[in-house]
């Protein structure tokens, strides 16, 4: 085993910062695990810390990303949560076990992979044991990357929070990752899911995936087209990644006794929406922070169970991070991974 590796730095923020460099290959301390480093997928998240830092007070060199799955090479001293050759994928936020998320009132909590911690565009990385959990057999590397923050992303907000169950009525935002996690796991649970895009193609793939209805948003009201599918009723459950205004166009199409998980951010962090129909429908609005270790596990079972298939739209080599960006920014549908090998 070479003594170096590659790993993505930056010395500041913007992309210009990013460089691919030689540096010592990690050796696992007490209680972590040396990871190979098979595959990372990239989020919108991992854009915003590398051009804004999301306002976090980074530690630098800094190495972006968070999602990785990989193969346990060597294990520290005490560690005996995984055996060397097995597979694994990493955990966004380490710490966060199960129950309510860590922080307070003041301070939130925001302790992840790729911002106030590590990242793990790397050939190798030494975490420790805790901050990994068992990659599903079913999937290879490029696949299992995909579940650590979208794919439990679309988990927490319609399984392990909202309950889901046959027959209710999702709303998917979007074509992105979250967005196709969450159909998928909406189909599998025998919800009827409603896709707004503002691409006929997208809809079209979308369908395919399990969504019942496609939406345009470019050429009608999504809105009153949502109220008209469902016969004034309104959905159960709403993945709302867009935010700024947008979560308003949401809560009018909220059933009565509705669920709205606000994930995305795409129009900003301050968020407006009309208060009436809020209070009047009992809405319940809950910000979706990924989710803990256990949903995780959780997720990995049903992933096996159900022999789902995370929707990757693009695969780039490791030195052709810039490219995978440039994707990211144009748009994916589903999933865009950076391959080591």
């Amino acid at each position: 085993m070479s003594e170096t590796m590659k790993r993505w730095e930056m010395d500041g923020l913007g992309r210009h910062s990013l460089e691919l460099r030689e540096v010592a290959r990690p050796t696992p301390r007490a209680g972590e695990v040396l990871v190979q480093v098979r595959a990372a997928s990239l989020n919108y998240r991992d854009k915003l810390m590398i051009e804004t830092g999301m306002g976090l007070a980074l530690d630098y060199p800094f190495t972006p990303a968070s999602d990785l799955a990989g193969t346990v090479v060597a294990t520290g001293a005490g560690a005996t949560r995984f055996r060397e050759g097995e597979r694994v994928i990493s955990t966004f936020s380490p710490g966060w076990i199960e129950g309510r998320p860590l922080g307070d009132a003041r301070r939130p909590p925001y302790r992840t992979l790729g911002g106030t911690l590590p990242g793990v565009l790397a050939e190798y990385v030494a975490f420790p044991e805790d901050w990994f959990v068992r990659a599903p057999a079913s999937l290879d590397d490029a696949a299992a990357s995909t579940l650590p923050c979208a794919g439990l992303t679309a988990w927490f907000a319609l399984v392990e929070t909202g309950r889901l169950h046959a027959g209710e009525t999702v709303l998917i935002e979007g074509t992105g990752g979250v967005a196709l996690f969450g159909v998928q796991i909406a189909h599998a649970h025998g919800a009827e899911v409603i896709v707004i895009s503002g691409s006929a193609d997208k809809l079209e793939r979308a369908t395919a995936l399990g969504a019942r209805h496609g939406i345009d948003r470019s050429r009608t009201d999504w809105v009153e087209a949502v109220l008209a599918l469902t016969g004034d009723r309104g959905v159960d459950h709403i993945i709302e990644t867009v935010g700024g205004a947008h979560t308003g166009k949401a809560v009018q199409v909220a059933a009565v006794g509705g669920r709205i998980s606000q994930i995305g951010v795409l129009e900003g962090f301050e968020i407006t929406l009309p208060g009436g129909p809020l209070m009047l429908k009992n809405v319940t609005l809950q910000g979706i922070s990924v989710g803990h270790r256990r949903a995780l596990e959780d997720f990995v079972a049903a992933v096996e169970r159900t022999g789902l298939e995370p929707v990757i739209d693009a695969r780039y080599p490791l030195a052709a991070l810039q490219d995978a960006l440039d994707h990211l920014d144009r748009g994916a549908f589903g999933k865009i991974v950076v391959e080591m090998a």
